[in-house]
């Protein structure tokens, strides 16, 4: 009897029942999306354009108006991305997964910073690579340049960045992300750029391109998408941009998988692009929410984290607790009604507990409160 590819044996295994959705006495901390509606203007140019007949096959990178959007919208973060460079995809993660196929080839590694969310790990192996993971420093979750230059070997090809990073919360400074740049053009390797969280950057310097650095444009391939920023998780769309030579690339693996994204949907993410205040609302709202958070975590025993920058994520240390994470995780949800994810989920996430303050203030305040309880009573 044939058998399935083996690469898919192990890919995303393990988080089944930690994202499951909990009996209703249970506080969530752990599902990365906004707790708000698409905005209404977006839903309504969306329900216009099926009614006004947008039904029909249309052109497979997305509308010129759309494209141009989304390159104007990059410009705003010095990134110089060309209307005709720009694919509108299938959700963030399709772009991401389209850059790697156009860029790798069988045995070609990829640096990740470690902890990654291991979505990324089964991408890489999909499009024939291997996952290097590089640890970011333990007190902060930035990036160590110089465990990230001691991990090149002649099979590296690509790096791929997340700022502000899923699970860690971390947004790199611009030195930073000059310095892998930097490497970058030494080694001569690709960097795959995912800005899924740019609008959600809380730090003064903010989200930071390596497109927008010397030497940065003409390697970067640069992914994001309307999820996150604009509370449209479930209208999966994404962008990708980057070199025009494999850009072409990216439309042909495009026209193969997917044709395009729904017609309809095309002019509602332009749309989207132009509502910057209802935007600014909701990243003023997550920023609040993380102060919030923090302060929770301070109070628990044993649990220490840095404050979150970005995303709406904290990545906590809780080997102070005596406890391992999958340990932790699981007698949180028994005896604390708290549900979380365990960090050896993901490569180099041991002893850590990732956290989302995508919920309401309430649910943050309660639960922070159930867990100090709980640990305060061991």
């Amino acid at each position: 009897m044939p058998r399935p590819n083996p690469v898919f044996s192990d890919v995303g295994r393990g988080f089944a029942a930690y994202l499951a959705p909990p009996p209703p006495d249970v506080i969530r901390f752990t599902v990365g999306q906004p707790d708000y509606l698409t905005p209404g203007p977006v839903v309504e140019e969306a329900v216009k354009a099926l009614r006004d007949g947008a039904h029909a096959y249309t052109r497979t990178q997305g509308s010129p108006s759309l494209c141009a959007a989304v390159a104007t919208h990059l410009h705003g973060y010095g990134i110089p991305a060309v209307a005709d460079d720009v694919v509108v995809t299938p959700g963030c993660k399709q772009a991401v997964l389209y850059a790697l196929i156009t860029t790798l080839e069988a045995g070609d590694e990829v640096l990740l910073l470690s902890p990654a969310w291991p979505s990324y790990d089964g991408m890489v192996q999909i499009a024939g690579g291997r996952p290097v993971h590089v640890p970011v420093r333990r007190e902060d979750y930035h990036p160590d340049l110089a465990a990230m230059r001691e991990a090149i070997t002649p099979a590296t090809k690509a790096i791929l960045l997340n700022s502000p990073n899923n699970p860690t919360g971390a947004v790199y400074t611009r030195e930073e992300v000059k310095g892998i740049v930097a490497l970058a053009v030494e080694h001569d390797l690709w960097i795959i750029d995912d800005m899924i969280y740019a609008p959600l950057a809380f730090t003064e310097e903010g989200y930071a391109s390596p497109a927008s650095m010397p030497g940065g444009a003409e390697r970067t391939v640069t992914v994001g998408g309307w999820s996150k920023g604009w509370a449209m998780t479930g209208w999966r769309l994404g962008w990708i941009t980057g070199p025009h030579d494999l850009m072409q690339a990216v439309m042909t693996m495009n026209t193969s998988a997917s044709t395009h994204v729904p017609t309809f949907l095309m002019p509602a993410a332009e749309t989207a692009l132009g509502l910057t205040a209802e935007v600014q609302a909701m990243a003023d709202s997550f920023a609040a929410r993380r102060v919030l958070f923090h302060e929770g975590l301070q109070r628990l025993p044993g649990v220490h984290a840095p404050m979150p920058e970005g995303a709406f994520y904290a990545l906590a240390d809780i080997t102070g607790t005596g406890m391992d994470d999958i340990t932790f995780a699981d007698r949180a949800l028994e005896e604390a009604r708290v549900a979380v994810i365990p960090g050896s989920l993901m490569a180099g996430g041991e002893g850590l507990i990732r956290m989302s303050y995508a919920t309401d203030e309430a649910s943050i305040t309660e639960g922070m409160r159930r867990l100090e309880a709980w640990l305060m009573g061991l």
